[in-house]
């Protein structure tokens, strides 16, 4: 069996009270209320699908802290970068010993009337920064959170998984499913491809009994 990747197109994209705030503000773009944008979250809530789609409509480059992490960033790479158009730094909460270039990079996009995009798990002044004025300009930025995914929002995203991979699930398993697992849409791919191995393996159709002895396997760690 062919494993499916997660799919970050603008109609795999669901809105739910969760996130519609975040949906909202970067359909609005290029009517940003300035020139960068943190979009915050925790993990699995679906920020970085959000931002793939604005890179895709916006023609940003993608970069995220582990592709600068150990770089040879100097002043002409910083300003290639801004320079290159629109940009989107995933995680840049991690951006550990990168604040100078950070800080320089974020000027240079506003110098040149650019766009910088970051997504983060927590507010900037949880990140470590040391950098006083870097954590001024992340703190006058523009931020938009995305909560974890609600009720709502985790039983449309498992019907969808396993719509994707064509499998004809009765609506009990959804409700069992969105009522145990981690609220995360990483938690929904992970259980939705496990059941799918099942059910393939045993040439059975996915069930709530299923489903509950996967879980339980998972829970004791096998």
């Amino acid at each position: 069996m062919l494993p499916v990747e997660p799919r970050f197109g603008r109609e795999d994209f669901l809105v739910s009270p969760s996130n519609e705030a975040a949906w909202d503000m970067f359909e609005r773009w290029p009517n940003w209320p300035g020139r960068m944008l943190l979009l915050l979250g925790p993990t699995g809530s679906g920020k970085s699908h959000l931002a793939a789609i604005w890179a895709q409509r916006a023609g940003a480059r993608v970069l995220s802290a582990a592709d600068l992490t150990g770089a040879d960033l100097g002043n002409a790479d910083l300003a290639a970068l801004a320079a290159s158009g629109p940009l989107l730094l995933e995680d840049a909460d991690r951006l550990q010993g990168l604040e100078a270039e950070l800080f320089h990079l974020i000027n240079l996009v506003r110098e040149r009337e650019g766009a910088l995009a970051l997504t983060a798990r927590n507010w900037p002044d949880s990140w470590g920064l040391t950098t006083k004025d870097l954590l001024s300009r992340l703190r006058l930025a523009p931020a938009i959170e995305i909560g974890e995914p609600d009720d709502a929002l985790v039983r449309a995203v498992l019907v969808k998984l396993f719509i994707d991979r064509q499998l004809v699930v009765d609506t009990s398993v959804v409700e069992y499913l969105a009522l145990r697992i981690e609220r995360s849409l990483a938690a929904a791919r992970a259980i939705v491809q496990i059941l799918d191995r099942e059910a393939l393996a045993h040439a059975r159709p996915v069930t709530r009994p299923m489903a509950a002895e996967v879980l339980r396997r998972m829970d004791d760690g096998e």
